[in-house]
């Protein structure tokens, strides 16, 4: 007969704060501030992966990555269009 025991612990890493602090601000980022939170989800990730090497942490630097770019293109597109930028639907 099989016992189970809920006192094994996992023989894994364990996920990082700053990965998911990341992490998060490379989401946000992409619909608010990703001037900001770009950078910081870079830096996040950046520490985090020196710490951990998590996948979280690598995620969280190409969402920043990914945000400096959006920004880099929504410069580009208000300043094309007099320095306004808005969106057209329909």
């Amino acid at each position: 007969m099989a016992t189970y025991s809920r006192t094994d612990t996992r023989k894994g890493g364990r996920t990082s704060g700053l990965a998911i602090a990341g992490l998060v601000c490379g989401i946000v980022g992409l619909f608010i501030l990703p001037i900001v939170l770009g950078p910081l989800a870079i830096v996040f990730g950046a520490v985090a992966l020196r710490q951990t090497g998590s996948a979280m942490a690598k995620w969280a630097i190409g969402l920043g990555v990914v945000d400096i770019l959006l920004m880099i293109v929504m410069f580009a597109v208000a300043a094309n269009n007099g320095g306004s930028f808005s969106w057209h639907i329909g």
